[in-house]
């Protein structure tokens, strides 16, 4: 809950109690109506300066009623024993509905990294007009993506901090439609606030900073890996997450039209090509795809790649390159990904060589990353199958297929990796979702089912000290402890495999 939220429960609370207990009722009568109109106060100075939201509703109510309760003579409001009796019972639901409802969906705040960089952030949108865009009907429309951009900064203290996501209709609409409820449930992101700064000057001291590139699962956003993306940003690395049109959640093209993710089993059908080919390939918009969909989806991050080296040069096109402008390291780049934006990170790196280091979670490989291996850095972060089997229990999903695919395919890649430069971190105890934001944004995925039963904080710290390691180790040639003891640093709760 946000202070002004707090203070207008407590309000809330305070004149609920005056008008309840007969002792202070017939006490002090004024201090009533003095009680209802500072809740009710309280409640407007939270609609203007925090904001309204629908979860505040019954707090907003209640402080209404106390406040006419408060200004109506006493003779009129006597009621016998049992109408007073039923008016506090009333009362006192009223004011638990109104604790629950922010507590079950709140404004939530993510851990302060821990590096010594302040954070930036500058978004771009970009027109590949090279590519066909294949998840519209039009043959003559061009791919567009879209990149939101952490990067080390000047601290700043007082200046605001950027929003969670910047374009919150699309998306939450995008996942309420992905899970099944009602947009209201997510509609509250919209002030949700990060530790960034947007348009911050970028941080002294050092010339470049390595890039990477981030990936999110299917029907999620670049900003779905916030915990792990503001702690990288904060040890020194640039960050640039992508939006994807035809996998992310949702993506506002040039003109303003929402491209969305497809049917599930029509997009299913495509990302399975891609890692078990079937002899009849899916056909999207008319045109058939032998190799699925990651191939296209990884061609984004090359497309990324040239952006931004463009944006490094200051392009004069383009106002917002100026934070950017020479300060990134294109020559120490890496690519990072959840599900689905793992499957297409490997697939960057097997093909774009301008990828240094390649960091996987909780995904199956493509065939051709299974075929060919992969010559580069790689970490593998996943758990065991006895965690996909406990998910599916609680939650639905993992059928004993995807969890073959998914296990053996990563142990595939990773078993034919030169020696010296690959490793596979084992998580016992993590979901799907304990590798994005998701535990974050509301108490009930624990209640649900939807998380692993190891404490989150805790794996998640653990994935990114293994993320900011590995890509220490990669792209900035530091000697990492943490990459060098085969049982981990943490061997009651995860084993690191190195070859």
């Amino acid at each position: 809950m946000r202070a002004l939220e707090i203070a207008l429960s407590f309000a809330n609370l305070v004149t609920l109690c005056g008008r309840a207990v007969p002792r202070l009722r017939a006490g002090r009568p004024a201090a009533a109506g003095f009680a209802g109109l500072a809740a009710a106060t309280v409640a407007v100075l939270q609609a203007s300066l925090e904001g309204p939201r629908w979860q505040m509703v019954p707090a907003y109510a209640l402080a209404a009623l106390l406040l006419l309760a408060g200004l109506l003579p006493a003779g009129r409001i006597r009621a016998r024993r049992r109408a007073a009796v039923l008016g506090t019972g009333l009362g006192t639901l009223a004011l638990a509905v109104s604790l629950a409802l922010p507590i079950a969906l709140p404004v939530f705040h993510f851990p302060r990294p821990t590096g010594p960089f302040a954070i930036g952030t500058v978004s771009f949108h970009w027109v590949d007009t090279g590519r066909r865009e294949l998840f519209s009907s039009d043959p003559n429309e061009s791919r567009e993506i879209s990149a939101r951009v952490w990067y080390p900064a000047r601290d700043e203290p007082s200046a605001p901090r950027a929003r969670y996501l910047e374009d919150p209709g699309p998306v939450t609409a995008a996942m309420a439609r992905i899970v099944h409820l009602p947009s209201l449930l997510f509609s509250h992101f919209r002030y949700v606030t990060t530790h960034a700064v947007r348009a911050a000057p970028m941080a002294d001291g050092i010339p470049t900073y390595p890039v990477l590139i981030f990936l999110s699962g299917l029907g999620g956003f670049p900003e779905s890996n916030t915990f792990q993306v503001e702690e990288l940003v904060s040890r020194g690395y640039v960050v640039v997450g992508l939006g994807q049109g035809g996998g992310s959640a949702a993506l506002r093209l040039a003109d303003g039209r929402i491209l969305a993710v497809p049917p599930r089993e029509l997009i299913q059908a495509l990302i399975e090509q891609s890692v078990n080919p079937a002899a009849k390939a899916p056909v999207l918009n008319g045109r058939a795809l032998p190799d699925g969909i990651i191939p296209y989806f990884a061609q984004d991050v090359s497309f990324s790649i040239d952006r931004l080296a463009a944006v490094n040069q200051g392009d004069p096109n383009d106002r917002r390159a100026w934070p950017l402008a020479g300060r990134l390291d294109l020559d120490r780049l890496g690519v990072f990904g959840i599900s689905l934006g793992a499957m297409v990170a490997g697939e960057a790196c097997l093909r774009d060589a301008r990828i240094k280091a390649a960091l996987m979670m909780d995904a199956a490989m493509p065939a051709d990353l299974v075929r060919g291996g992969l010559r580069r850095p790689c970490l593998w972060i996943s758990r065991p199958a006895s965690d996909m089997r406990l998910e599916r229990s609680r939650s639905g999903g993992w059928p004993e297929s995807a969890i073959r695919e998914t296990l053996s395919s990563m142990r595939a890649v990773f078993d034919a990796h030169q020696p010296g430069s690959a490793y596979y971190l084992d998580m016992p105890g993590m979901f799907h979702v304990n590798f994005t934001d998701a535990p974050f944004w509301s108490p009930l995925t624990t209640l649900l089912g939807l998380t692993g039963p190891v404490d989150g904080l805790r794996m998640w710290r653990i994935v990114n000290a293994y993320s900011v390691a590995f890509f220490d180790e990669y792209l900035r040639g530091r000697q990492e402890p943490l990459l060098d003891d085969p049982a981990g640093r943490s061997p009651e709760v995860v084993r690191l495999y190195r070859r």
